[in-house]
Parts: structure tokens; sequence; C-alpha cells
């Protein structure tokens, strides 16, 4: 018998299953694994440090880039903190705004989770299903901001503008005819809100698609029932948060017990896990798709029925309206100082934390008076979740790593900054 012996290897940074750059040296005993080593800092671009030399309201695009599939959550939260130093209310309907665009961020950041989890596990379906159902919010982005992925849509005293009254329509080509055109473009004949309720009237009936291929699926279940298993004791010592503290059983979501925006008046559940083990993080992300869907409903009837301001009306934080900037004197400097120059904020420092889809993210600033921050510091979400990679792994097959990595939901944007 050849004697098998301990050995290193290397998993990623190029492995299709790493999920951005992350380089994971794994001891192996045999197929076991017996430590697992994460490396990061490969995707490290210094987000805070930039944060720290530029104007507070240069650095807001640089937020959609931290973890770059749930992007407006990453704005709101640092918005938010702003808006806690500043003392600034926002408008009540800039902020149903941004809470149905944080959940259409949820469900369009857990449909990436599930197709890419499926398909590291070894299931393509689920794949082409989420990315199917992915483009209808990626054209809600676009609508809204102009941009598929990075919006830079919150501000800080509203949102960008209001929602528009009409959707982008498909154009007949040499490729596409008159008849396949009329029937993509049947629910793109009103305004952006009418678009996102025939979304949420279709999306409960593709979730169920995807149960139907997954939960009862004994492939699925032999790969993630009992693997990657953290109580909720040890959950909450790791910083645990979002689907990965819920999965293990704890009751824990920013958005009921500590509500920011609109929240507190919003029906929903928390979905909780019993075993702590990837199959429970599964169904705890996939009942958070319905639950996003319930509020993303409730925004749209509230958005219709109450008009209103999306931004507040001071020119030392907003810039004037490109009509009045072109013909009124006063209009004109105070665009060119914001765009310049940016606004101050007082001494002080504030933490706002949102319930990104991956779990807490949170900003903690630092203002000395001037116009940009002195310290800004981003929780991130995946970063505390990956520092337990070693823990989860040990014990577990090598094929099992595929499925923790995934079932972490880590992107490395927000874990290098």
């Amino acid at each position: 018998m050849a004697e098998i012996r301990n050995y290193t290897m290397n998993f990623g940074p190029q492995h299709p299953a790493a999920h951005g750059v992350l380089r994971l040296v794994l001891e192996l005993d045999g197929e076991v694994v017996e430590r697992a080593d994460p490396h990061i800092g490969l995707l490290h671009r210094a987000t805070e440090k930039l944060a720290e030399s530029k104007p507070y309201n240069h650095s807001i695009g640089y937020m959609d880039r931290l973890d770059y599939v749930s992007m407006m959550c990453n704005e709101h939260g640092y918005v938010l903190a702003m808006e806690k130093l500043l003392g600034v209310t926002v408008p009540i309907r800039a902020q149903y705004i941004r809470v149905m665009f944080d959940e259409i961020t949820r469900i369009a950041n857990h449909l990436l989770w599930l197709g890419t989890h499926g398909l590291d596990i070894g299931a393509m379906t689920i794949f082409l299903y989420c990315f199917r159902e992915r483009e209808d919010l990626f054209d809600c982005y676009e609508a809204v901001s102009g941009a598929r992925m990075h919006a830079t849509y919150y501000r800080v005293g509203g949102v960008y503008r209001d929602l528009p009254e009409s959707m982008p329509q498909y154009q007949p080509s040499k490729v596409h005819n008159q008849k396949e055109v009329r029937r993509w473009n049947a629910n793109r004949q009103g305004s952006l809100l009418d678009f996102i309720w025939d979304f949420t009237e279709r999306f409960p009936g593709h979730v169920d698609d995807y149960e139907t291929l997954l939960t009862d699926n004994r492939i699925w279940k032999q790969r993630t029932v009992g693997i990657g298993v953290v109580p909720p004791e040890r959950a909450l010592q790791l910083g645990f948060t979002g689907p990965m503290l819920r999965g293990s059983g704890v009751e824990w979501d920013l958005r009921k017990k500590q509500p920011y925006e609109v929240y507190d008046r919003m029906d929903f559940d928390i979905p909780v896990g019993v075993h702590g083990d990837c199959y429970d993080r599964y169904l705890v992300r996939v009942a958070e798709m319905r639950q996003a869907n319930r509020i993303v409903r409730q925004c749209v009837q509230w958005l219709r029925d109450n008009p209103g301001p999306v931004i507040i009306e001071d020119h030392k934080l907003v810039p004037p309206r490109r009509e009045r900037m072109k013909d009124d004197m006063e209009a004109l400097i105070h665009h060119f100082k914001l765009f310049t120059e940016g606004f101050c904020i007082p001494e002080g420092e504030a933490y706002a934390a949102v319930e990104a889809p991956k779990g807490e993210f949170g900003v903690y600033l630092i203002s000395d008076g001037a116009n940009k921050p002195y310290r800004l510091k981003i929780r991130p979400p995946a970063f505390v979740h990956l520092a337990a990679l070693d823990e989860m792994a040990r014990g577990h097959m090598l094929a099992d790593v595929v499925a923790l990595i995934g079932t972490q939901d880590i992107v490395f944007g927000e874990v290098d900054r």
C-alpha cells in the first residue's frame, strides 16, 4: 500500500468556485480537510483610504463596487451614516423608494447566490433560471439610474430622482421580428412601478420552480444536509449576521430589531433555520426572497398612492434642478460648489448599519468638520464569515469546501475592500 501523507494544496484564486479571488491553502489528509487558511487581499482597492481623500458625495459610487452583487444596500449604509451626522430627515417617499430598492437588491443578490451555489455543487439548470429573473431586476436598476449594476442612486437626503413613468422598450432588428419584440414589451407598457408589480406577481411562481428543482432533490440534500454545521452560540461568537446567523436558529434581523427608514411599517417575517447547516441556510435565503417580494409589493402600493418629493430642498447638500441651474446665478453657484468642493459635515462620529443581503453592512464615519471623512471604516458581512471557514471546513471532504464557500455567499469586493 502506498503511504498516504498530509499534503498542502491551493484552492483558487483562479478556481471557478472561489467566487472572486479567494486563495484558500488547504491541508489535506487524503481527501479530508484538516485546516483551511484563507488568503485575502488580491482585490484590495483601498476603498476606505480613497474615501478619506475625496469629498463625501464622490464616494457613493465606490460603495456600489464593494459587494458588487448588492449595490444599493451598500450605498444605503454610507448615506445613512452621513445623514446621521448631518441630522437630515429624508422625505417619506424617498424612504419607501429606498426600502423597495433594498429588497429588489436582496432578491437580485439571492438569485445570483442560488444560481452559482447550485452550479458549484453540480446543478446547471437553476443557474439559467435565476439569471432569467435577475435580468428584470437589472432593468429596474437601469430605468431608475441609467446603470445596470453600479447605480449610485442614493443621495444624502433622498434619492437621485423620482421613479420614471415609462420603461425602455425592445426594438425590432434583423434578428428579432416585430411579433417577438411585441411579446417582450408586453409588461413594459406602463411605468416602472407597473413593471415591478408585474415582476412581483410572477416571482413567487419562479421561486416554486427553484424549490421543485432543489428542495427535495436527493443529490442536493446529500451535498448540503449536515455540512458546515454552526451551533447558534458559536455563530454569535464568530460574529455571524444575516442568513448565516439566522440559518443557525438566531432570529436577528436589523430590519425588525433596529428598524431604519420605513421597515417598521412593513409586514414581513424573519425566516429562521434549525440545524445551522448548508441546507438550512439555503432554505432561509429562499424564504427571504419570498419575504422581500412581499415588502416590494407593499412599497409599490404605497408609492402609487402617495406622490411627493424624493430629496430634500437644501442646496448646501443637494444640487438644484438642472433647469433652475441654467437660468439662476445662485443655483449655478450651488451646483458648482457641490460638485467641486462637496459639503462639510459637522464634527463627530456615527455608525450606521443596514441589513444587507449577506448580513450587517455597517459604515463607521468620523468627521473633523471638513468636506471629506477623517476616517471611514466599513464593516462587511462576508469578511467575518470567511474567518469561520477554517472551523466550518475541518473534518469535511475537499468537495464540501465548494459547498461551504457557496453557503457563505462571499463577494471579494467587500472582503478585500
